[in-house]
């Protein structure tokens, strides 16, 4: 292999695994947003591992992290960052591919989402106003962002409505007007594109950083026949 062959592979290295890291802190941002904006995590205990913000924020730290080495083992030529990388980058798509094909998956298998909503509106209903002050404001902000009340229903609520359910802007709380649709299958429906989105990102980002192995394996198989990249 030529330098000018070389030269073209390093330089394609360097590029794309920039796009990687590029990728990864958008992602990054993208997760702390759903983080601040969209926060129901308190209402569905029984998934909350893989809730989408906190993947999105994970799987983009760790992207950014091996990203940047690749990025540097091109531009210095060096062979142990190469391998470093690549070995990293490997491991790291399989996990990839696992939570895209998880995401996917759980974007048509919500059954969960009934049982979890119920309890929560449950303690919802029995707490004080000072105790369960997370879970209260997820489950306001749900009613009020998707315009919904309750599980099925306001009925669900058995007269003791709170003031998110309220239709009117502003809110008469003397002839409270509730929304009657219940929040489970707008909520089931939110989460289902959010997982199909974040699917789709982690499986793009997976193509992209299997295209930075194929480039990275003639190019230390380069270095390795010439005993170069350990300086």
């Amino acid at each position: 292999m030529n330098r000018s062959c070389v030269n073209c592979l390093k330089s394609m290295v360097v590029t794309l695994n920039f796009l990687c890291w590029l990728c990864g802190a958008f992602v990054v941002g993208l997760g702390e947003f759903q983080m601040i904006h969209s926060n129901f995590a308190s209402l569905m205990p029984t998934f909350w591992p893989i809730y989408p913000a906190n993947t999105l924020v994970i799987t983009g730290t760790i992207v950014t992290c091996v990203c940047y080495l690749g990025v540097l083992g091109g531009m210095k030529e060096n062979r142990c960052m190469l391998i470093s990388f690549f070995v990293l980058l490997f491991i790291l798509m399989l996990v990839e591919l696992a939570m895209a094909c998880v995401f996917l998956f759980y974007s048509r298998e919500l059954g969960f989402f009934e049982n979890d909503m119920m309890r929560s509106l449950e303690i919802y209903r029995q707490s004080s106003p000072e105790s369960n002050t997370t879970l209260k404001d997820d489950l306001d902000a749900v009613q009020n962002l998707l315009k919904c009340c309750g599980v099925h229903g306001v009925a669900d609520w058995k007269g003791d409505v709170p003031i998110s359910c309220c239709s009117d802007d502003p809110c008469n709380t003397l002839l409270q007007t509730n929304w009657q649709e219940g929040c489970l299958v707008k909520l089931r429906d939110w989460y289902s594109s959010n997982y199909r989105s974040t699917g789709a990102g982690v499986a793009t980002m997976f193509i992209t950083q299997f295209i930075c192995l194929s480039i990275t394996i003639p190019l230390f198989c380069h270095f390795s026949r010439h005993g170069l990249g350990y300086q």
